[in-house]
């Protein structure tokens, strides 16, 4: 059968792929970059669905407007409003995750070989859905600090690409947090290559102790021109519930528009009833709570990770202690003559009935086979020890 040509570029998920191989019994799985099912707020939102069924059954249960529920667009602007972005409903979409919105960009924006340049490493995902759409994909390095502002404007002045794709916030897989000297950049730089900048941001919420700067978005009022050059794209997923497939997109109005369209050729509009569910959900303030208790559970996980790696793996492993999000990015040093492939890591772990994903995928160029992704958010304490102590004793 013969296929379009747009896939010869495009490989299955080496995420998905492993997962084939968690279905062992007593397996402890570091791979998924999924929240904890424990931590969702069943309770609120079955009140909320409940609400949506019994206030407006046929918002909820009709077809609705591509560009999202209205009561929806009106919650997410005053989630987004608590978080320093001022935005009109009319200003953002609603999309089938924050997934949706990538893929939306790249059915806007671009076309074969056009450039765009992204963190590396980076969001598996993006990698796959932009060259799908044809893109030139350029790594622009990052530190524990988040994306090099140096490095990447001189990546932008070389390439002028269609546009810059960050996740600032605890990025996947990186776990990096840009710097709010960096975010101040980053705006600077959009001004003065005129260049999109997309902020993906499904992780900023769920961070541990201190606040983290805020959005690219949220700092654009202080620069000038910027915000008519950002994207900001925002999840429910790791927050509420992924199962509610409920992102958001903010963007200029000509890309909006764009974007819009391509949507209703995709799924006519996301699911309504997850919409109103959302938006009961949001209307009765039960979030703050819900993100104080992830963030309290995620917070101890991350810590006793950290400390698991010390103790098991010592300084065959560096790393950088993740202050939010779901992740661990760490590589495989190679002291003392240990194993420092993280792939062949990963057969030898699964082995002793530990998973987790090699680094070496989330790379766009030049790809580092010392790394590799852990995440802390599915396995509780003692499950977190275990597994690090059996992941020393592959390695």
């Amino acid at each position: 059968m013969q296929f379009a040509s747009r896939l010869d570029n495009v490989e299955t998920s080496a995420i998905r792929e492993l997962f084939k191989l968690l279905g062992k019994p007593g397996i402890i799985s570091f791979a998924g970059g999924f929240p904890d099912s424990a931590m969702f707020d069943v309770e609120g939102l079955k009140e909320a669905s409940n609400k949506a069924l019994t206030e407006e059954p046929g918002g909820a249960l009709q077809y609705g407007a591509t560009e999202g529920y209205e009561p929806l667009r009106t919650q997410l602007s005053a989630f987004m409003k608590t978080k320093g972005v001022d935005v009109e409903p009319g200003g953002l979409i609603v999309t089938t995750g924050s997934q949706q919105a990538l893929d939306l960009l790249g059915k806007t924006m671009i076309s074969p070989g056009d450039k765009v340049i992204v963190e590396g490493p980076t969001f598996l995902a993006t990698i796959q859905c932009f060259r799908l759409y044809g893109a030139q994909l350029i790594s622009a390095p990052i530190d524990a600090n988040g994306v090099k502002t140096d490095e990447l404007e001189k990546l932008i002045a070389e390439h002028k690409p269609r546009f810059v794709y960050l996740i600032p916030t605890f990025g996947n897989p990186s776990g990096a947090m840009l710097s709010l000297e960096r975010r101040k950049k980053v705006l600077e730089l959009a001004v003065k290559y005129q260049t999109l900048i997309v902020e993906d941001d499904p992780y900023g919420d769920l961070y541990f102790g201190e606040a983290p700067p805020p959005s690219i978005m949220a700092l654009s009022k202080d620069v000038p021109g910027s915000r008519e050059l950002l994207a900001h794209c925002g999840s429910l997923s790791k927050v509420l519930s992924p199962g509610l497939r409920i992102g958001w997109m903010i963007a200029p109005p000509e890309l909006l528009a764009k974007a819009t369209m391509c949507k209703q050729f995709s799924d006519a509009h996301t699911s309504t009833f997850s919409q109103a569910t959302a938006a009961q959900y949001l209307k009765s303030g039960r979030m703050p709570a819900t993100l104080a208790h992830v963030r309290e559970v995620y917070g101890q996980r991350a810590q006793a990770m950290g400390n698991a790696l010390k103790r098991e793996l010592g300084d065959a492993v560096s790393f950088t202690q993740p202050s939010g999000g779901l992740f661990f990015w760490a590589r495989l040093t190679g002291a003392n003559g240990k194993l420092a492939d993280a792939n062949e890591l990963a057969k030898r772990a699964i082995e002793k009935l530990v998973a987790f994903v090699p680094g070496a995928p989330f790379f766009a160029e030049k790809p580092d086979v010392a790394t590799l992704r852990l995440s802390f958010a599915t396995a509780d304490v003692a499950k977190i020890e275990e597994g690090v102590k059996r992941l020393g004793q592959a390695l």
